[in-house]
């Protein structure tokens, strides 16, 4: 598939014939990611702050958030101001490095938590190398696929691209961890389908994708919790103090938000503390109980202007490669918004995926944050 091309406006006489990425930044986009960090700071101390009163508030999680929300937001401005072009040279390194630290959290280097092997600790953060894996993976999926495509994207190299991604994510899938790995299968999918794949190539590729998440579900990989939220989505109704526990009362909550919500830090459900993991997989239902139906349109709505940028970016970039990266970085971000609201109203299976920008999660925050410097970079670059 071509890069699209772009007519470039004629400049005044006088001035500099060499466009300045700075001065075109995407401001709507970088305005709509600091809104959405903040909205997010603000539902993670609702949700874990404590029911008030006599006892003072749990203001941990809040440091923690404001934190990793600055440094995220410093990542994203760095990530920006390196020319994206030069990650395509540095992607197999890259990718030694995030092979090598999915190996390690395996080991006794690395620590446990809710079932998985997923983290290391650092100086009293935990931080999760697989989320840092998608950038990685996105930028050195989007090289192969635009490193010499004399032959167009066939059969074999289909296959090659394929066999490349399922290192990284079989090491998560022994943590285990089948949300993200579910997130790299949607990136892959979404990068190949705007690479040029073959339509019979691509229903082959969905073919094994299923057959695959089924013989997951029935291997000793995943433990029986993991099965069991899986399950349980069919059958909610059949263990409603088990699996399915979770889903109904995220429901409960953000029934109980209405069109405007309880109010800000007023919502039952939220202090409480009757939704298990509210300040994270389950953070959509703080906004949707206490802010109620304007709350989570004003937060989708915001994610919805980020993923519209995302694809405007990608549809001026000036090469395949910048392309690739944006439609990586949607696929992404689509896919976790999707299922993540969905599995709290009950309509997608709980499979532990954070809400971007607005879940509590220093590694996710870094992530997300890296992915939109790297759009913002690829939209700086579009005329040079």
């Amino acid at each position: 598939m071509a890069a699209p091309t772009l007519a470039r406006r004629p400049i005044a006489s006088g001035r500099s014939t060499v466009p300045t990425p700075a001065h075109h930044v995407d401001w709507i986009l970088v305005g709509a990611v600091m809104a959405l960090s903040l909205i997010g700071v603000l539902m993670v101390y609702s949700a874990t702050k404590g029911p008030g009163g006599e006892t003072p508030a749990n203001t941990s999680f809040l440091v923690r958030q404001l934190v990793f929300v600055v440094l995220g937001w410093g990542v994203m401005g760095a990530m920006a101001a390196i020319d994206y072009r030069h990650f395509r040279d540095w992607a197999i390194p890259m990718a030694g490095a995030a092979i090598l630290l999915l190996v390690l959290v395996l080991s006794p280097l690395g620590s446990e938590s809710n079932g998985a092997q997923a983290w290391f600790q650092v100086a009293g953060f935990q931080l999760q190398p697989s989320e840092f894996a998608k950038i990685v993976f996105i930028l050195g999926m989007s090289a192969f696929l635009t490193y010499d495509r004399a032959g167009g994207l066939d059969g074999k190299r289909l296959l090659l691209a394929f066999g490349l991604a399922a290192v990284p994510m079989a090491l998560i899938m022994l943590q285990p961890d089948l949300g993200t790995v579910l997130v790299f299968v949607f990136a892959a999918l979404g990068m190949i389908t705007v690479a040029g794949v073959r339509p019979r190539h691509l229903a082959l590729v969905a073919l094994v994708a299923i057959v695959g998440t089924v013989l997951i579900l029935n291997s000793p990989i995943l433990k029986a919790y993991q099965v069991d939220r899986l399950t349980s989505f069919v059958s909610p109704d059949s263990d409603t103090q088990g699996a399915a526990y979770n889903t109904k009362q995220a429901q409960v909550a953000i029934a109980n938000g209405g069109f405007t919500g309880e109010g800000l830090f007023e919502g039952e459900q939220t202090q409480l503390n009757y939704v298990p993991e509210q300040h994270t997989d389950f953070i959509f239902t703080v906004v949707g109980e206490e802010l109620g139906f304007v709350g989570g349109v004003v937060v989708l709505g915001l994610l919805g202007v980020i993923v519209w940028r995302i694809w405007r970016t990608a549809q001026l970039s000036r090469d395949e490669y910048g392309m690739l990266v944006c439609v990586g970085v949607l696929s992404m971000v689509v896919f976790q918004v999707f299922e993540n609201a969905g599995m709290t109203m009950g309509i997608m299976p709980v499979t532990g995926i954070p809400l971007p920008f607005v879940s509590y999660g220093g590694s996710a925050i870094l992530t997300e944050c890296a992915a939109m410097g790297l759009v913002l970079s690829v939209h700086m670059r579009r005329f040079t």
